[in-house]
This record gives C-alpha cells, structure tokens and sequence, in this order.
C-alpha cells in the first residue's frame, strides 16, 4: 500500500462527529481488553457531545488527519496543564496527550508522527517543558509507537482487582 497524501489541521466544535466516527479505532480496542473499565461506545450521535465539552475546555485542543484519498483517518486529543509549585514538585507547564486515533488502513504510514508533532509544535508555542500521556498495559502497539515518538517512561501505575 502506498503512503497517502495527509494533511493535519486543528479540530473545531464542528468537527465533533468525525472525531466521534474515529473514536472507535482506539476505544474498541480497550473495550475489548478491559470490558470491566470500559463500555461500548454510545452511537456517534451520542458521543459527539463529549468531544464538543472536551474542545470548550480550557487547553484543550484536538488534530485530525485527512487523507485525500480516504477523508479523515486519525485524531489526536491533548489538554494543555499548568501544575502550581508546592512545598515537593516544582510548577510545570505540560502537554498531555488524552486519545489517539488512526484507521488501521494508515496504520505505520506516518499519520501518528504527523499528529503528535501537530501537538508538539502547538506546546512548545505555548510555553510548555514537556509532553505526557499514558498507555494501557494491553496496548502494546500504542506503547511502542509513543517510544518511537521519543517519549520514555517515567511511571508505573499499578492495580489490584479486589
């Protein structure tokens, strides 16, 4: 398969739907994997709302990727986050990455590079020292690719089912 023609543009209010569409790429994946966390996805009508709330949000933004041969392909969702200094940590100005979509079609054709440098760049505007995000235990294929992004571990997070 050839690597398609993508341009990445910042999403708006408007865009709700699309990203609603694509969200099934990446949360199908987590209800499979952990039905006892997450549920079916509402219908697209449904769920656009929270992607409406999400984008009023204060730092948020979102990026979709376009293929001019297939239309939307992927999105990325990222809330900017100021932490004030306290008497432990020091105060921090950070980008974190909450949701990444890619159609499994463009998988590995560069359409996640293009939207975590979208991210990127608009952080850096801002004033933000660095980019965050987490990945399920599960989702290997997500782990990688945020390594291949540069991002190393920092943390582990661990549970207990009782």
């Amino acid at each position: 398969m050839t690597t398609p023609s993508v341009q990445i543009r910042r999403a708006t209010p408007d865009d709700a739907m699309i990203l609603a569409r694509l969200n099934r790429f990446v949360h199908d994946l987590h209800v499979d994997a952990r039905p006892d966390i997450f549920h079916l996805a509402h219908a697209i009508g449904e769920l656009a709302p929270h992607f409406v709330a999400f984008l009023a949000g204060e730092g948020a933004m979102a990026y979709i990727a376009e293929s001019s041969e297939n239309g939307p392909v992927g999105y990325i969702t990222a809330t900017i986050q100021n932490r004030s200094a306290d008497a432990l940590m020091h105060s921090q100005r950070f980008v974190y990455v909450n949701h990444v979509a890619i159609d499994p079609q463009v998988a590995r054709m560069g359409v996640g590079s293009a939207l975590v440098e979208s991210v990127r760049a608009a952080a850096l505007e801002a004033g933000c020292t660095r980019l965050l995000t987490d990945v399920w235990d599960f989702n290997t294929r997500a782990l990688a690719f945020f390594e291949n992004q540069a991002l190393g571990r920092i943390q582990h997070r661990l549970e207990q089912r009782l």
